[in-house]
C-alpha cells in the first residue's frame, strides 16, 4: 500500500451505499471517478458500496468518499477505513458522526458562540405540543440524521406539524423542529490546502419552489444559483469567517459545506455537510468554479487532503 499519493495509486471512489441518498451518491461518484481518470489517476476505480465493502477495498491505497447519508457520512465507513489504514477524503470519524446529527451540530456550534436558529429535538414518546410551545410558526421539521431534504417539511400550524412529524419519523425517530427564517439561503464550502482551511465563494440559492427541497436541489432549472452571493462586503466576510469557525469547531478536515440563512443581518448556520454533493447541479463545484477552480481541480484538491485520524 502506498503512503504518498501518486498518479499510479490505486484509488477507490466510494458511492451508492444504503442511504436514501444512494442515487445522488452514484451521480457524485461517477463524476469524481471520471475526473480522476482525466487527471491521469489511471488506477482509480468506481466502487459501489455493499456489505462486502471491507473485502472490496483490499489492495487500494486511497479512498475518495463520494457517499452521502447513512453509513457513508456518519462515521461508519470512516471507521472502517481507519481500521484498514486506507487514507480517505473528507472528515474523520468524530466530525462525521457529529455533523450527521443536526441537533448535536447545533450544540457544538452554539457552544462555540456561533449563531443558530432556535429549535427543539423530539423523539418517540415526547409531548409534541409541550416541546414546541416556545417556538413560533412557521417551522421546519427535519429528521435529525438525513440529508438532501428527505423527510423535511415546512409547517404553518399544529395540524401540519403533526403530519410533518409523522412523515419525518419514517426516516428517523429523532426529529429536529426549528423556526423558519425568511432570508437569503446561502452556502459556502470549506476546503483545505496544505492543512489550512479556507472558504470558497458564497453561493446564494433562489429556489423556484417555496424552499430548497429535493426537487430544487437536484433538478436543473429549479434553482437560480447566484455566485458570488449578493451580500454586502461585511456580510460576505462574516459568512466566510463563521464557515471556517464552524469547520474547526466541529473538528472537520479536508472538505465540508456549511449552509446558512441570512436574515436581520445575522448569518444563521443551518448545518454542516461533511460530504458535499459533486453532481452536475451541486453547490460546491459551482462555488469553486466562481473562484477559478475547475471541477477536476476541485477533485484533485480534495484527493490531496486525504488522510487518517490523527
Amino acid at each position: 500500500m502506498q503512503t504518498n499519493l501518486q498518479k499510479d495509486s490505486k484509488i477507490a471512489v466510494l458511492c451508492g451505499g444504503f442511504s436514501s441518498e444512494a442515487e445522488v451518491s452514484r451521480r457524485s461518484g461517477e463524476n469524481c471517478y471520471k475526473a480522476l481518470i482525466r487527471l491521469g489517476y489511471k488506477n482509480a476505480k468506481l466502487i459501489e458500496v455493499t456489505e462486502n465493502i471491507a473485502n472490496d477495498l483490499k489492495g487500494f491505497d486511497f479512498a475518495y468518499n463520494a457517499l452521502h447519508g447513512k453509513y457513508g457520512e456518519d462515521g461508519c465507513v470512516q471507521g472502517l477505513l481507519e481500521i484498514l489504514k486506507i487514507p480517505y477524503t473528507g472528515c474523520g470519524v468524530m466530525a462525521s458522526a457529529i455533523c450527521m446529527n443536526k441537533e448535536f451540530t447545533k450544540k457544538v456550534l452554539r457552544d462555540a458562540g456561533l449563531p443558530v436558529i432556535k429549535s427543539v429535538c423530539i423523539t418517540k414518546g415526547d409531548n409534541l405540543y409541550d416541546k414546541t410551545k416556545d417556538l413560533s410558526y412557521p417551522m421546519m421539521v427535519k429528521p435529525v440524521c438525513e440529508g438532501s431534504s428527505f423527510g423535511m417539511s415546512k409547517v404553518n400550524n399544529q395540524d401540519e406539524l403533526v403530519k410533518a412529524v409523522f412523515e419525518a419519523s419514517k426516516f428517523k425517530q429523532d426529529i429536529l423542529i426549528e423556526e423558519y427564517k425568511v432570508g437569503k439561503d446561502a452556502t459556502v464550502g470549506v476546503l483545505e490546502k496544505d492543512g489550512e482551511p479556507f472558504a470558497t465563494d458564497i453561493l446564494e440559492m433562489r429556489p423556484h419552489n417555496e424552499w430548497y427541497d429535493y426537487e430544487a436541489k437536484y433538478t436543473k432549472g429549479m434553482t437560480d444559483f447566484i455566485v458570488p452571493a449578493e451580500l454586502s462586503a461585511d456580510m460576505t466576510k462574516s459568512v466566510k469567517d463563521y464557515a471556517v469557525k464552524a469547520f474547526k469547531a466541529c473538528g472537520c478536515r479536508s472538505v465540508s459545506r456549511i449552509d446558512f440563512v441570512v436574515t436581520d443581518d445575522i448569518p444563521y448556520i443551518l448545518e454542516v455537510n461533511t460530504s458535499p454533493g459533486m453532481t452536475d447541479t451541486s453547490d460546491l463545484p459551482a462555488q469553486t468554479a466562481s473562484m477559478g477552480i475547475s471541477y477536476d481541480e476541485l477533485v484533485e484538491l480534495t484527493l490531496k487532503s486525504a488522510g487518517l485520524n490523527k
